[in-house]
This record gives C-alpha cells, structure tokens and sequence, in this order.
C-alpha cells in the first residue's frame, strides 16, 4: 500500500498541508518540537483511527481550532486507489471513511493500510510493564486477523465484569463468576493461540534482522511467556480465586502475557546500554513488518521511523540503513534532526525520494528525486 497523497487541517501544531509524497523514500527534517512526529502520527492515524500516542481524539486537534480533518490518497498493489477521510469537530464524535462510505464500526477499517511505526517511546517496550508489549502483539495480529479484535474486546469485557465482582463489598455470587470465568477461557484460549502462532514465526525473522543490525556481536532473544502455557485457562483462572478475592483483581489470565527480552543469558532491561536497547525495538518493529507483509500477501506495509537513529553509534546506524533502503520494503517514511543521517539513506536509495522541511507546523518540499 502507498500514500500517494495527504492533506492535514489542523493536526497537533500542523495547520494545514497538502503534500503529493514519495512511492518509495520520504525524509522529514528539522528541530525538536517542530511537527515531524505530528505528521507521523498523521500518517499513522489515518490507518488505525486514532493517534500512535493518545486515545484522547480531542487532544490531537490544534489548539482553539473547531475541527480537524486528514485525507489520504492511497494506491494498492494491483493499482486501485483508495481515499480515506477522517474528521471530527470540537466537542462532537469523529467520522471515518472509506470512498465516501463512513464505517459503521473503526474496527472494520483496521489493516486495509498496514503499517509499523518504530519512535523513541518503543523504549517503552524494554523499560515499561507487559501491557506495552500486549499492545505490540495485539496491533501487528488485528493487521492481518480482523476477528481479534473482537475477540480481545469479549475478554477484557468479561474480565472487567469479574474484577468488579471481586472488588466489592459482598461476596461474589459464585454462579455468575463461573460464566465469567468461562467466557474470560473461551475468549483467552483464541488470543493465546494467535499470539503462539504470531511470536512462533516472528521469533526467528527477529533474530536474523537482531544480528543484522549489530553486526552478530550479541545474542538477544525473544519468548512468549503466557498462563495459557500451564494447562486449560479456566484450570489456571479458577485456581485461585480466594487470592483474587483478597487483592480485588484477576490475578491470572491472558491478560498477563509477556515477551521476555534478553541480551544473552540476562534480561534486556537490565543489562542492555540505551544503543541495545533500541537496536533490540528496532529489529522487533523490522520483524513485525516483514511477518505483516508476508500475511497480507504483497500489500506492504507503510513504515514510520521517527528519530530512529538517537543513542546509536555509526556502525549500528549503518547497519539499519542498509536494511531500510532494501527492495524489500516499500514506502518509508523517516524523520531526523540530522541531515547528514539522511543525506546517507538518499544516497542509497536507488529509487526516487522526496525530501522535506519542517519548521513551526509548515512543511516544504526542499528536494525530490524521480
């Protein structure tokens, strides 16, 4: 999939932009708090109804201004277009659509434009609690499955009912926990075994673009870590619900799944430098494009790279742009601060590129190559 074509009203601190964009390469460059991570956040709130970092849509419109609107012009891999809209005015709910025809539910709109986004908050995911790297597996497989997240949704539906239950002053009535607790098994037992087949075949494509980038000096690896490993789910989250009862919650459940990160035999966020750190998000996020690419069956993914190249030294640095600027990617989107970084990726990409200026909200076309 390509954006061919975007048009900004009143994005973050972008007023308005309209700019025809690059099938292959498209570099943004300017100062911290300019708008390059806004227009990301564009770019990415144009393929998943909401922004990269905020679940908030009224915070993603500019100050004192009364609505926002963002249009994408897309092309295909058979080469049909597709036009994407989306508008929300202040205090009122936001409309999406698809050629003119509004969705009646977003969930229906999530991987006709799939996309990855790697920016310095993936930090998150080494640094951060398991709900961050959920996150991760559970926006790559609703790319490419469009039942999960139904399905995510019926669990965390039934197992917000189950925490009310054990949080309140009475004792549970333990009939209706039972329901629960199956519909919490039913519905954990399908996530647990996309998320097994996801992180099965991801593992190894990560561990090849891992050495890639750091030259094959280290060794780091990826697991899957689930209570759905121990046995039957509704075994494991009946198992103890007296314990549930006295902290209030769920203690047990697919809701507490993991990546367990390492750098050899230690974990990753405790022994890895900040250029470790990163390379490690940064070849997950490569992996998750590629395993997305080979499930939509030649629909490539869009890529975001947002100030990828901070805390990394010029043999890493290297390494990623020769991986980037690889026939095997599509339509890439990269911001620096650094020209010098980018002016290296231009000069190897043997396709054309668009090169852009950032300053204050406003974006300029300061050179292209067709």
């Amino acid at each position: 999939m390509i954006l061919k074509k975007i048009s900004i009203l009143n994005y973050r601190n972008i007023g308005e932009a309209s700019l025809e964009l690059s099938p292959k390469m498209n570099c943004l460059v300017g100062h911290n708090g300019e708008g390059k991570t806004n227009f990301l956040d564009a770019v990415y709130y144009l393929s998943f109804c909401r922004s990269a970092f905020t679940a908030i849509d009224s915070v993603v419109m500019k100050h004192d201004a009364p609505l926002f609107v963002l249009e994408g012009i897309y092309q295909t891999a058979s080469g049909e277009a597709e036009h994407i809209s989306c508008g929300m005015k202040r205090g009122t709910k936001k409309h999406f659509k698809r050629n003119g025809k509004e969705y009646r539910r977003l969930s229906q709109h999530i991987g006709l434009v799939p996309l990855i986004m790697v920016s310095p908050g993936d930090t998150l995911l080494v640094e951060g609690g398991g709900d961050e790297r959920r996150r991760l597996m559970d926006v790559v497989i609703s790319q490419y499955d469009n039942t999960y997240i139904d399905t995510l949704n019926r669990y965390n539906k039934a197992l917000q009912q189950r925490n009310v239950l054990l949080r309140g002053e009475q004792e549970p009535d333990p009939a209706l926990l039972g329901i629960l607790e199956e519909q919490m098994a039913a519905e954990g037992e399908v996530l647990f075994e996309k998320r097994t087949a996801f992180t099965r075949d991801l593992i190894p494509v990560f561990d090849k673009i891992y050495r890639q980038i750091s030259g094959d000096r280290e060794r780091a690896s990826l697991r899957y870590v689930s209570h759905g490993q121990r046995g039957p789910l509704l075994d494991v989250i009946r198992r103890d619900r007296a314990k549930d009862r006295a902290v209030g919650y769920s203690l047990h459940g697919v809701h507490r799944d993991d990546l367990e990160m390492m750098l050899g035999d230690y974990a990753l966020k405790r022994e890895g430098s900040q250029g470790q750190n990163k390379s490690f998000v940064i070849a997950l996020k490569l992996a998750q494009f590629a395993f997305l690419k080979e499930r939509h069956g030649g629909n490539t993914p869009i890529l975001l790279l947002d100030d990828v190249f901070d805390k990394l030294d010029a043999r890493r640095v290297e390494q990623i742009i020769r991986l980037v600027a690889g026939d095997e990617y599509g339509q890439i989107f990269i911001t620096d601060t650094n020209r010098g970084h980018l002016d290296r990726i231009l000069g190897s990409a043997i396709t054309d590129y668009k090169l852009f200026a950032v300053e204050d909200g406003e974006i300029k076309t300061i050179n292209n190559k067709q």
